[in-house]
C-alpha cells in the first residue's frame, strides 16, 4: 500500500466482541485476565500474543504502533508518553551493549540538548556535539569518541538544516554505532529514515502526526535487531502512552498526508513572501534555492515538499521588537508547539531553546531576532495578511 492508504487503514479493523469496529476502540483496562491461568502465564512469558498489564501493552496503543510502523517501514514501534520520553527510550536502547558515548548534532531541540547534558552526562554518557551536515567533521568526531550512537534531527529545530541521513548512516555503520533520527519535522510523508539506514526513528506525535494540538505523546520505531530490547526496556520503565492519546493520534494520522501537502505549500508561499519583505533580514526554509543543504534536499525530500516550518529574522530587532511583532498577530497562534492545523509562532530564545546557554544559542545561529513559524492549513492569503499587518 502507498503511504496515503496506510495512513487511513493501517492498525484498524481488529475484531472486538466478535465484530470488527470501523475505528479502533479506546481500551482503558489497566489489566487483563484469561479463561485459564496457564494461558495468562504464556502471555506474561511472551510465548503467546495477548495482553496482561497495560504497561506491557494495550490494544489501542498496539493499533497506533502498527500504524506508525507501517508509515515508517519499520519492524516495530513503541508509543511513549511524550516526544522527550521517546528520545530517552531510543537512546537508552541504542546504547545497550555499546560504548556509553554519543555524537549528536549541534542543532537540536533545546530539551534534547538538556537531556544529553543534564541527564545523560551525570550517568557517565558523554556527548560530542558536531555540525551534522559537515560529513568530514562527523567522521572526525566519530573516530575520536567511538560512540555507541549518533543522534540527529531530519530537519533541525529551528535552523531547518537538512541532514544527509544516508551518508551519516554509512559513517555510523562503519563505526559500529547506531543511528537515531528525530523525524518530527519531516514526518514519514517527506522522509523515512529507516529506509536510509537509520536504526531508530523518533517522533513527537504531539506535532504533525496527531496534528490538532490535543495530544502529548511520542513514538520510537526501530528495526528487527533492536525491537525486543526496546520493548523490554519499556516494560521496566513504563514510559507508555495512554489509550485516549493513542486514539486521538490515530485519528489525526488519517489526514496526515493531506495536511502535510497543504502545510508544505503554505510554507513555500510564505517563505517567498517573507524573503521579499523589507523588514525581514533572513529566511530559513529548506526549499530556498540558496539553502546550505540544497543538494541533500534535492536528494532526500520529495519535489515541492520541504516541510511546514519557516524561521526568519527581523531586521535590527531584539527581544522587545520581536515581542511587539508577535503581540500584534491576530490569526497566527503565539504558542509553544508546531505541526497543528492552525499556524503557530514561537520565539526560540524564550521557549524551545530557553535552557540552552546563550553562547551555544549564538553558535547555532539562534539570535534574539529569530522567530519560528509553523504553517497551518488555513488559506495562505489569511496567514500572509496577518503577517503583513503585524510587521507593519
Amino acid at each position: 500500500m502507498r503511504l496515503e492508504t496506510k495512513a487511513v487503514h493501517a492498525g484498524d479493523r481488529k475484531p472486538a466482541a466478535g465484530q470488527i469496529p470501523v475505528t479502533t476502540p479506546i481500551y482503558t483496562a489497566a489489566s487483563y485476565f484469561t479463561e485459564s491461568l496457564e494461558e495468562l502465564d504464556r502471555i506474561f512469558a511472551r510465548e503467546q500474543p495477548g495482553y496482561c498489564y497495560a504497561r506491557y501493552g494495550n490494544p489501542t496503543n498496539a493499533a497506533l504502533e502498527e500504524l506508525v510502523t507501517a508509515l515508517e517501514n519499520g519492524h516495530g514501534t513503541l508509543a511513549c508518553a511524550s516526544g522527550m520520553s521517546a528520545i530517552q527510550m531510543a537512546l537508552m536502547t541504542a546504547l545497550e551493549n555499546r560504548p556509553r558515548s554519543i555524537v549528536a548534532a549541534e542543532a537540536l531541540y533545546g530539551a534534547t540538548v538538556v537531556v544529553l547534558t543534564n541527564v545523560f552526562a551525570p550517568l557517565g554518557i558523554e556527548t560530542t556535539f558536531v555540525d551534522i551536515c559537515d560529513l568530514a567533521a562527523v567522521e572526525r568526531a566519530v573516530a575520536g569518541s567511538q560512540p555507541g550512537c549518533v543522534l540527529l534531527e531530519t530537519i533541525s529545530n529551528p535552523s531547518l538544516r537538512v541532514a544527509p541521513i544516508d551518508r551519516l548512516a554509512e559513517i555510523a555503520g562503519a563505526a559500529g554505532a547506531t543511528l537515531v533520527v528525530d523525524n518530527t519535522f519531516a514526518t514519514p510523508v517527506l522522509v523515512r529514515p529507516l529506509e536510509l539506514g537509520a536504526h531508530f526513528v523518533v517522533h513527537s506525535v504531539t506535532k504533525f502526526l496527531a496534528g490538532h494540538g490535543d495530544v502529548l505523546g511520542g513514538t520510537v520505531t526501530t528495526d528487527r535487531a533492536h525491537y525486543d530490547a526496546l520493548r523490554a526496556l519499556a516494560r521496566a520503565c513504563g514510559q507508555v502512552l495512554g489509550p485516549f492519546e493513542s486514539y486521538l493520534t490515530m485519528r489525526g494520522i488519517k489526514t496526515l498526508p493531506l495536511r502535510m501537502e497543504r502545510q508544505c505549500a503554505n510554507a513555500r508561499r510564505i517563505a517567498e513572501w517573507l524573503r521579499a519583505h523589507p523588514v525581514i533580514e533572513r529566511v530559513y526554509f529548506p526549499g530556498e534555492p540558496a539553502h546550505p543543504d540544497a543538494a541533500t534536499v534535492r536528494r532526500l525530500l520529495p519535489e515541492g515538499l520541504y516541510g511546514a516550518l519557516v524561521s526568519f529574522e527581523l531586521k535590527g530587532a531584539g527581544r522587545a521588537e520581536v515581542f511587539r511583532f508577535m503581540n500584534r498577530l491576530k490569526l497566527i497562534v503565539r504558542a509553544t508547539s508546531l505541526g497543528d492545523v492552525h499556524s503557530l509562532i514561537l520565539y526560540p530564545a524564550m521557549s524551545s531553546h530557553r535552557d540552552v546557554p546563550p553562547e551555544q544559542r549564538a553558535r547555532l545561529g539562534i539570535r534574539d531576532n529569530l522567530v519560528r513559524l509553523s504553517c497551518g492549513i488555513e488559506a495562505a492569503e489569511d496567514i500572509l495578511e496577518d503577517l503583513a499587518q503585524a510587521l507593519g
